[in-house]
């Protein structure tokens, strides 16, 4: 890997999926940009007209300052309405990552699992396999799905359960993760939640008891071009 780019649907969620495998490869070289589609905190209120605009400015300082402790080069925002994208227009939000697949020009794409229980987080995973078609002068060598605690877990349905099968060991980097998070004053939460620091390192530590080492992070890997 030398370029990674994520797409995430939500501010946490490229943090939340892979905190510490991004703090573990920008450590080595690699240059990393997170794509945030969704404003987040708008479904909260009765009408997305609701939200404060200074509340959706201040999570986005939050996720600035969170990318810093994992080493994110940049984080973009596209302001996609939060648990509404099911209201767009598919082609939109696929053009949308495809524009900024020309702009970074990855070798390397992380998104979300395609069976989370949140909407936005399906329609992400669906808009970045389309947009990452193996077609005309691609780039992307490699697609991975991550596991987003309070979503991949919570579809009790389990049609299309996470079954990852790559792992990187972030036994050195989970702290930055946790740091990472502490930075979101809006979506951090009290253990038990899955977003509470202690779950948190709980997943991990789980994770990496199922390969051995100390804490991990578990992926799906949907595609690798060698």
């Amino acid at each position: 890997m030398k370029e990674v780019l994520v797409f995430a649907a939500h501010p946490d969620d490229e943090l939340l999926g892979l905190g510490g495998t991004i703090k573990k490869l920008t450590n080595n070289g690699v240059v990393a940009h997170a794509v945030i589609l969704a404003e987040g905190l708008s479904s909260r209120g009765e009408t997305r007209g609701t939200t404060n605009s200074d509340e959706l400015l201040e999570l986005q300082t939050d996720a600035k300052a969170a990318s810093k402790e994992v080493g994110y080069v940049g984080i973009d925002f596209c302001g996609f309405p939060d648990n509404r994208m099911d209201e767009m227009d598919l082609l939109d939000i696929i053009k949308t990552i495809s524009r900024y697949l020309e702009i970074y020009n990855p070798d390397t794409v992380f998104t979300h699992h395609h069976g989370d229980l949140n909407i936005d987080h399906r329609l992400t995973n669906e808009a970045v396999i389309t947009a990452c078609r193996p077609v005309g002068l691609y780039g992307v060598k490699e697609i991975y799905t991550f596991e987003t605690p309070s979503s991949t877990e919570w579809d009790y349905n389990y049609r299309e359960p996470f079954k990852p099968n790559v792992y990187f060991d972030v036994s050195e980097t989970i702290e930055a993760k946790i740091k990472g998070m502490a930075c979101y004053r809006s979506e951090s939460r009290q253990f038990p939640h899955p977003r509470s620091a202690e779950a948190l390192k709980a997943l991990s530590a789980f994770r990496g008891s199922n390969v051995g080492v100390e804490y991990a992070e578990a992926f799906e890997l949907l595609r690798s071009v060698k």
